[in-house]
């Protein structure tokens, strides 16, 4: 964050808020001219700062509103196991997020469904097909408090 100036987190804030907005409108959030925002927008995707642009989608309406975590213990926790996993869970398309994690589960997963139905579909002939998964706990969401796009700047 230290190379980051007042501009540059405006100019992030503003992306993050819209990804659509055109340049020129950009320039006047910000109040540049034209050339100079270009200029520091290519370099904040340069270095990474800006990873992409997309639309939000309605993940309610195109995948389901059940949101369940998902703890998944491996038998072992060797290279092979672990890669094997990761190689098969990332075509789960049910699998919003997945991370490795320490403590008492190998990795955590944001299951997101439509039912109680599909979800027990999900564990049968997807999770429970992965060779090496040897435990899984389930939490169900009641509710989504919040859901950020992007880190606060």
């Amino acid at each position: 964050m230290a190379e980051l100036d007042r501009t540059d987190l405006k100019i992030l804030r503003a992306l993050a808020d819209d990804g659509r907005l055109s340049w020129r409108d950009l320039a006047q959030k910000i109040g540049l001219s034209l050339t100079p925002t270009l200029r520091r927008v290519r370099r904040l995707e340069e270095e990474h700062y800006i990873q992409g642009y997309f639309a939000r989608l309605d993940e309610q309406r195109l995948s389901g509103a059940m949101s369940v975590f998902v703890s998944v213990t491996l038998e072992k926790q060797t290279g092979d196991y672990l890669a094997r996993f990761e190689e098969s869970i990332v075509h789960a398309p049910q699998v919003m997020s997945c991370f490795q994690m320490t403590g008492d589960a190998d990795y955590m997963l944001r299951v997101v469904v439509k039912d109680l139905a599909a979800y027990q579909a999900f564990l049968t002939n997807t999770l429970t097909q992965i060779p090496g998964v040897a435990g899984i706990k389930s939490a169900f969401a009641l509710k989504s408090v919040m859901l950020r796009s992007a880190p606060p700047i």
